[in-house]
């Protein structure tokens, strides 16, 4: 697989070269050249921040087609707590499930389940008081891609925990190796995603070798099939196994409350996310114990995937939660067991490599620096970067050019017509017959 797949991708074709996604862009990963858009693949956090912001749908994201279940003798379905937003009147998750199994899956595993198992292993972590304060939640691949490119000082910070989906993909795989004694392989586990990024956390996973997830079907692709399954269901099968807890996941602030602690921040949006981890890095949150960020609106509800308006989905997970136990899941004994932990520990993703070496880096910073200063500073993204110092990175990358400003064109064309001018005035003047002079 390669380490730069993306979900998110650009339609060159309906790319109109707008600043828009430029601007927007929390890691500065796109740049417009030639009139088109480019994405660099090791800046892409796949937030899909461009893909709400693009006024002509040339930003789209992919994931994988319902096909790909037939791939498997044993097929189960992840689905994420968001996906009971998107359904007018639902009173009980059961028929959502149900219709998961009349879609085309063999079994179904709710990733709520896995969210209860993640909070629990959270809280005995805090606990033992062995993680680096305040702890950030990792749960949103978008945001934990975000702090490795940009924050690197904040790594230490994120919870070292597996999100739920794989949680509940490792048990979901244990179980139904057991119940039907089919070998690994031969058993497909599929997240009903919300959003990007966790189709590309799948391919290409952070904090884990690999991913327990065989592929994501996106909700938008599903939902309209599944809303017909769910509609002749008559007695829906007794499969739900998970309560308030994991359930309120779907929404922002419900990773942070389950941890029943008061000194919790919970924040959606990737400009609200940026806000407090800037703060975090100066040192102004420490006193706090937990923070959960979401880089979609609304939290997983607000994902590129859903059918549903976010706060509307986010008031429907309120009204189903009535009806729901606190929590069904909790760790046997008293430690966390290894497998819900990375692997690997959260290191820095330099994206900006001006040079092979640090005295030639150091020489190019410098250059930077300077033809940032001869910039106008205005940040308008009229040059195809986001912002002068990225348009200055640019340049000493050879990849743009200094009159790619308009300023500094504007100013540029400016000299050549004084000079034209100047020039003017040094011209021999036209002689009329009779030895008159006329001017040129």
């Amino acid at each position: 697989m390669d380490r730069f797949f993306h979900s998110v991708t650009l339609d060159k074709e309906k790319c109109k070269g707008c600043t828009n996604c430029i601007k927007r862009c929390p890691t500065e990963a796109i740049r417009v050249r030639n009139g088109k858009a480019v994405i660099t693949p090791e800046r892409c956090i796949d937030c899909s921040v461009c893909i709400r912001v693009c006024p002509y749908h040339a930003k789209k994201a992919k994931s994988d087609p319902m096909d790909i279940i037939k791939a498997y003798k044993y097929k189960i379905a992840l689905p994420a707590p968001a996906l009971y937003g998107q359904f007018n009147n639902l009173d009980i998750i059961d028929i959502v499930l149900t219709g998961l199994k009349r879609v085309g899956f063999d079994e179904v595993f709710e990733v709520s389940r896995g969210a209860e198992m993640v909070s629990d292993a959270t809280r005995r972590l805090m606990a033992q008081g062995t993680l680096l304060k305040p702890v950030i939640s990792s749960a949103c691949p978008a945001i934990v891609r975000l702090i490795r490119v940009r924050f690197p000082d904040l790594c230490a910070h994120v919870l070292p925990l597996r999100a739920p989906m794989e949680t509940a993909a490792r048990l979901a795989r244990k179980e139904a190796m057991e119940k039907t004694g089919l070998p690994s392989e031969d058993i497909g586990i599929f997240f009903i995603t919300p959003c990007a990024a966790k189709v590309t956390d799948i391919k290409v996973p952070i904090g884990i070798e690999a991913s327990s997830v065989d592929g994501a079907v996106a909700i938008s692709e599903i939902y309209p099939q599944l809303v017909g399954c769910m509609n002749k269901v008559e007695e829906p099968e007794a499969i739900s196994n998970s309560g308030i807890i994991g359930v309120s996941w779907a929404g922002i602030g419900g990773e942070a409350a389950a941890l029943l602690n008061e000194k919790h921040l919970a924040a959606d949006g990737i400009e609200n996310v940026i806000k407090v981890l800037e703060d975090l890095e100066d040192e102004r949150l420490s006193e706090l114990d937990f923070i959960e960020l979401n880089a979609c609106p609304g939290g997983c509800v607000g994902g590129i995937f859903t059918v549903e308006n976010p706060y509307v989905a986010q008031a429907r997970i309120q009204r189903l939660r009535k009806y729901l136990p606190v929590s069904c899941n909790h760790l046997p004994g008293k430690q966390v067991p290894a497998e819900m932990k990375w692997t690997g520990e959260l290191e820095f993703a330099p994206v900006l490599n001006l040079a092979d070496n640090i005295e030639e880096a150091m020489k190019r910073m410098s250059m930077v620096e300077e033809i940032t200063d001869r910039l106008p500073g205005l940040d308008c993204g009229s040059c195809g970067a986001p912002s002068c110092r990225a348009l200055a990175e640019d340049i000493v990358l050879g990849e743009a050019k200094e009159s790619d400003c308009i300023f500094k064109m504007r100013e540029k064309i400016q000299r050549i017509a004084d000079q034209l001018i100047e020039m003017e005035g040094y011209l021999p003047k036209n002689r009329e017959p009779g030895g008159e002079e006329n001017e040129p």
